[in-house]
């Protein structure tokens, strides 16, 4: 594990290098969140990614390791990001000798992904998207009733009534103090929905194995979560909310690899599915996880691997 810094579009951003073999393909790999670093889901639940490729685990503007108290809230905006990404990847074409590189990306980095996919095909050789944004507030209405549906069934009506508390089908306001209430968080991974299909406790396995990242100095550990606070105040994460893939990207030019985890509500399976089937792509694959819900490659990583080498990379060289 190497962890490095470079400057980025002005300001200093940090990132971590993972890999066994310096000859192996690069792949960038882009957070969700915003403000969880992805290199704290890899270090928890190791996926395997580096036995087949150089991995950049970058950690956006203003979380993580390029978390600074002077950061610029105005400069965290979606828009930025994506301009962001594109630095890394020419910083890592250029730094590792390569034509192009993988693009990989996760949950809120797909909003950046499927953009990058459209807007720069000459840089990636593929788009791998694990659990893509589509439309998030359909999303989030389909979940709502999958909750409030499963706790009647349960007979659990406290929890029916928790949920109820929050008009999210009849009102936008009802649906925004929906989002910022624990309770979404705690019944997603309560019923088997969320980060992961066995997680039940964000609090117990984040946020305190975070406090023991390997690798991390105590204030980078702590600077995850001020990280967090901070991109939740900005408008970055307005803007992933707003993004609608239906709408704006119909069309992309390079390869497509869809990771999609059955029970995943956070970003709703079936609508990740609905997309996939509209996208035209020169090449598409849908791959449903079925013991996975929102994490995918950390949840089957033999799979994902799997996928990985005898699908993308075999299809890849096959392509050039």
């Amino acid at each position: 594990m190497e962890k490095r810094y470079i400057e980025i579009n002005g300001v200093k951003q940090g990132m971590i290098l993972l890999g066994e073999e310096k000859d192996k393909p690069v792949l960038l790999f882009l957070s969700g969140g915003p403000g969880i670093p992805e290199y704290l889901l890899e270090a928890r639940y190791p996926s395997g990614l580096e036995k087949d490729f150089i991995v950049c685990y970058w950690d956006y503007r203003g979380t993580g390791l390029s978390y600074h108290r002077r950061m610029d809230p105005e400069k965290m905006t979606l828009s930025q990001y994506r301009k962001d990404a594109i630095a890394v990847t020419n910083y890592l074409i250029k730094e590792f000798h390569k034509e192009k590189i993988y693009l990989m990306a996760h949950s809120f980095g797909t909003c950046i992904g499927i953009e990058l996919a459209k807007t720069k095909p000459e840089l990636y050789y593929a788009y791998i998207a694990v659990s893509q944004i589509t439309n998030q507030p359909k999303s989030e209405r389909m979940a709502y009733r999958y909750m409030v549906e499963q706790y009647k069934k349960f007979g659990n009506m406290k929890m029916v009534h928790k949920l109820q508390q929050y008009p999210v089908i009849e009102s936008e306001e009802g649906l925004k103090n929906y989002l910022k209430s624990s309770v979404r968080d705690g019944c997603m991974h309560d019923l088997g929905i969320g980060t992961t299909h066995k997680m039940k406790s964000v609090v117990k396995e984040i946020f305190f194995p975070s406090l023991r990242l390997k690798g991390y100095s105590i204030r980078q550990r702590l600077n995850i979560w001020r990280g967090k606070l901070f991109a939740a105040k900005t408008k970055v994460r307005e803007d992933s909310f707003a993004f609608n893939a239906f709408d704006k990207i119909e069309t992309i030019n390079i390869p497509i690899y869809f990771f999609a985890g059955r029970y995943d509500y956070t970003c709703c399976y079936y609508l990740q599915k609905e997309y996939y089937k509209q996208l035209k792509a020169p090449r598409k694959k849908f791959y449903t996880f079925e013991e996975s819900a929102h994490s995918p490659v950390f949840e089957e990583p033999i799979k994902t691997r799997k996928i990985i080498e005898k699908e993308i990379l075999a299809k890849s060289e096959l392509l050039r």
